[in-house]
């Protein structure tokens, strides 16, 4: 799912009288999205174990990352946000395994608990890489790019990872 959602372009439908109704692009992918919907539905260790499958398959040389793949990936100011998958999945499985979770609200509160740790993971590498210089874009400018820009979109997408997942988790008659 993580790595078709990657290749999927986000958008939302726009109510209208008229057809066919308006669609916003959005600046995302369904890839975290899809992520969250699995830890969400299948819970925390099936969530971990989709994330870790996907950096290396992505740290093996595939092209699967946004900017290509290989180990050398991890020195790029993304990578961050790669390596927050695996606690961004355990944290959201974990929250949707507690008890009166099938329930709109919670589950879309647990994609988004997972999407701000994701969040912080990247923002640390960024910060630590801007510490130690690793790349030349100044700070705020990455923030605003990895962080800033793409996270309106995703707290947007969590509301339909919420509406995915509880169909999902009902269709399988997960408690």
């Amino acid at each position: 799912m993580i790595l078709i959602g990657g290749l999927i372009p986000a958008a939302l439908v726009i109510p209208s009288l008229e057809l066919p109704p308006k669609v916003l692009s959005l600046p995302s992918t369904w890839q975290v999205p899809a992520l969250l919907l699995c830890a969400l539905v299948c819970g925390p260790r099936a969530g971990v174990i989709a994330a870790v499958a996907y950096l290396t398959i992505g740290l093996v040389d595939l092209p699967v990352f946004h900017g290509g793949g290989g180990l050398s990936y991890v020195l790029t100011p993304g990578f961050g946000y790669l390596a927050g998958f695996v606690p961004a999945a355990w944290l959201s499985g974990r929250l949707a395994q507690q008890e009166g979770m099938n329930d709109l609200k919670r589950l879309t509160l647990s994609a988004m608990a997972g999407l701000v740790l994701l969040q912080l993971c990247g923002m640390l590498n960024l910060v630590l890489g801007s510490l130690l210089s690793r790349w030349p874009e100044p700070l705020p400018e990455l923030l605003f790019s990895y962080t800033l820009g793409p996270l309106p979109a995703q707290l947007a997408l969590c509301a339909g990872v919420g509406v995915l997942a509880l169909l999902c988790r009902r269709l399988l008659f997960v408690e």
